[in-house]
């Protein structure tokens, strides 16, 4: 499965919704790269539930595996973090105070 399959498959369209996402801040190719490997590494370690009904508690738990199992280096475990970031607020569109709130 390669990284667009995942992501369509949690949520059709999906990839269509990150890639405008990209564009609208015109983020280079690598960038892009990066953040749908992240993005894509997210949904499959949660087994490609739907994104929108993962929460706060699901990223961090996410972050704490690469940290302490596969154990990244900080500037690869800030990539993530960052691609997270990007993703529930620029793609989902949720806002930090809904995510918290949801958690």
């Amino acid at each position: 499965m390669d990284i667009t399959e995942a992501l369509e498959q949690s949520q059709p369209g999906l990839v269509g919704r990150v890639n405008t996402a990209i564009q609208k801040h015109q983020l280079n190719q690598r960038a892009e790269q990066t953040y749908l490997h992240w993005i894509s590494r997210f949904v499959l370690f949660h087994e490609l539930k739907d994104p929108q009904d993962l929460e706060t508690d699901d990223r961090q738990l996410f972050l704490t595996y690469l940290k302490d199992r596969i154990q990244l280096s900080r500037a690869r475990l800030n990539q993530a973090s960052q691609a997270l970031t990007f993703f529930y607020e620029d793609v989902l569109e949720k806002t930090e105070a809904e995510q918290i709130v949801a958690a």
